[in-house]
């Protein structure tokens, strides 16, 4: 889908990670539109959009994608990895749990009833810029669930990611059996 930038909007260049501002009136393509983040394409390049940011897009209906991971009765752990079903590489429309990127998940109790969460992460390349960016992410999405009191990812590159780790539900989004 093709539209314009209504006015001068944060967003991070694909791969480098890199901090830019697209400008108003500023033509892009939209190459996916998951977690409630935007990919587009410019003449320039690949920039990811984040949620915050999305309403300097022209006509845009992010739809079910921007919700985000409610209690629903679940157990922490549940929501965790409901809130890490919402994190996106910006290039692959899978989610980091899908993707086969998350390595170790560990909650602890803290005070007052709340817990805090750890978790352990890799990306699909060591050179990828985007790796604090998608880890971020990851970490304010689970900071948000009302139990959680403290989030901490960490990126980590032992094993070495392959496609291998794509989940079954992974390889059905991207055609591979």
């Amino acid at each position: 889908m093709e539209t314009v930038l209504t006015r001068d909007c944060s967003a991070t260049a694909i791969p480098a990670g890199n901090a830019v501002t697209l400008e108003k009136g500023t033509g892009v393509f939209i190459t996916q539109t998951l977690g409630g983040n935007v990919t587009v394409r410019t003449d320039a390049g690949l920039f990811r959009i984040a949620s915050l940011d999305v309403d300097a897009l022209e006509e845009v209906d992010l739809g079910e994608d921007a919700a985000a991971a409610g209690d629903n009765g679940e157990s922490l752990e549940d929501q965790v990895w409901g809130a890490l079903r919402q994190c996106f590489d910006p290039e692959i429309p899978i989610n980091i749990v899908d993707l086969g990127l998350i390595y170790d998940l560990r909650i602890e109790k803290a005070e007052a009833g709340q817990s805090e969460v750890f978790v352990k992460m890799t990306l699909t390349a060591q050179g990828c810029g985007m790796g604090p960016v998608i880890a971020e992410d990851a970490r304010t999405r689970i900071k948000q669930l009302d139990s959680v009191s403290e989030a901490t990812v960490d990126i980590v590159w032992d094993p070495v990611w392959n496609p291998q780790m794509i989940s079954e539900e992974g390889r059905k989004i991207l055609g591979i059996t």
